[in-house]
């Protein structure tokens, strides 16, 4: 027994330092720093810059005692070992008053400016859904975290490469202000993705500002850029046209019904930078903007669109019928489009048809998920299609709504259609469909 205890640990002793980073790499904090106690090695272990690239730091606004000693041991970690860190993480959680807010602010003061001395290896940071218009952020707190964080991106704006400051909901000058961060150093910035999806408080006009468009232009690598339909205008198509059209991949775009979105965009503008950016490729989310003359300003032939997504959100509107869109402006993108979502509160019309026609238009067409009024019958047919390679979809998804109580009916003729495709659906399909009471 003494042998066998001695080999395990010999055996554990000697294993190479690449497979202890490795165990290392998978425990949590408190596990990392109980294994560094068992010997000189593994303490060493514990300082190895690989373990410590990726952090993440959740600010709970009202915390357990678990996740409050969670929280200041992922600060104290990351402060100790922030020489190392390449990809940093902060969360809000249910942020609730102006104190814990102010005590949000000095805290991320302080890890800014420790992090500004003493890491040169930054490339990616994070800061979701800040809420900054929220009246918990009091204007001298408020300005002060801007004048940090901006201070921290200018220290960062040579090495950083990635920037999510999605759900900030910030004024025109105050994100610009931060935008302009990027760029102190030399007037130019090389980072190549930004997330600044509601980044800009609701109802801003922000396509028709100078001051955004100059801004914009000092971005000259981007390839990833996430942002509001509201910042769209053939200005900004035409900066990055010039300075980012040799890298430039994916937009993805949000319209939100409380962002304006009637501004006037010529299909020439979009059609110069496709042809500059030929990888490019564009994809849409639309909230509760469903009116076919709304969405027919916004989704022109020229646009080389990859991802539709229209979400109604449970809102039903007797003003606007979904088929003119499905049969005169989502069949434009037969040739490009890849991903459809459709989430429909369709209850004064049946759209079987036409969506199965789209579909069947559409000859990349991969991914589909649909939360809408639909006969159980449409999934048979869609299915019939599928098994003919009359289409090439991998993932089914739908919730089929109905106004009944009881869908037992419903649900058992799934079933049948189930049985009968189940070759198919095992063997080719991402598959999952419901019946969804909408009473």
């Amino acid at each position: 027994m003494e042998d066998d205890n001695e080999l395990e640990q010999s055996s554990w002793a000697h294993l190479p330092d690449v497979c202890l980073r490795h165990v290392f790499h998978w425990l949590d904090d408190r596990d990392r720093s109980r294994a560094a106690l068992v010997c000189k090695k593994w303490s060493c272990a514990m300082y190895s810059g690989s373990l410590w690239r990726c952090r993440t730091i959740t600010f709970y606004g009202q915390p357990s005692r678990a996740r409050t000693l969670e929280f200041q041991s992922a600060l104290w970690y990351t402060k100790k070992f922030g020489k190392y860190l390449k990809h940093l993480e902060v969360k809000l959680s249910n942020p609730y008053n102006t104190p814990f807010i102010k005590k949000f602010q000095v805290t991320m003061k302080g890890l800014l400016s420790h992090l500004g001395k003493c890491n040169s290896h930054l490339v990616s940071l994070s800061i979701k859904y800040l809420e900054l218009d929220c009246l918990i952020w009091k204007n001298v707190v408020r300005a002060q975290f801007i004048k940090n964080l901006a201070t921290f991106l200018k220290r960062m704006s040579k090495q950083l490469d990635y920037l999510n400051l999605k759900g900030a909901r910030i004024t025109l000058e105050e994100g610009c202000e931060l935008l302009n961060s990027l760029c102190s150093l030399t007037n130019r910035s090389f980072i190549s993705e930004i997330n600044i999806e509601d980044f800009f408080s609701l109802h801003l006009s922000v396509y028709s500002s100078a001051l955004f468009h100059q801004t914009m232009s000092k971005f000259h690598s981007l390839t990833i850029l996430t942002f509001n339909y509201n910042c769209i205008s053939d200005e900004l198509l035409d900066i990055l046209r010039q300075h980012s059209s040799h890298s430039l991949c994916t937009l993805n775009i949000k319209c939100h019904i409380h962002d304006p979105h009637g501004q006037v965009v010529s299909g020439m503008s979009w059609a110069n930078l496709a042809k500059r950016a030929p990888k490019l490729d564009v994809n849409f989310f639309f909230e509760r903007v469903m009116k076919h003359d709304h969405l027919a300003r916004i989704l022109l032939v020229e646009i080389p669109v990859r991802s539709i997504s229209l979400r109604s959100c449970y809102f039903s509107d007797p003003d606007w019928t979904m088929r003119p869109t499905l049969t005169n402006l989502l069949p434009a993108y037969w040739h490009g489009l890849q991903k459809l979502t459709l989430e429909l509160n369709n209850d004064h019309e049946l759209l079987d048809n036409e969506l199965l026609q789209l579909i069947l238009s559409c000859k990349r067409l991969l991914f589909l998920k649909v939360w809408a009024f639909l006969s159980v019958s449409f999934m048979e047919r869609l299915l019939q299609n599928r098994a003919e390679r009359k289409c090439i979809l991998t993932t089914i998804k739908v919730r089929i709504y109905t106004a009944q109580d009881d869908s037992t009916e419903e649900e058992r003729l799934l079933a049948d259609i189930y049985r009968k495709f189940k070759y198919l659906i095992d063997s080719e399909l991402n598959y999952f469909v419901i019946t969804y009471p909408m009473v």
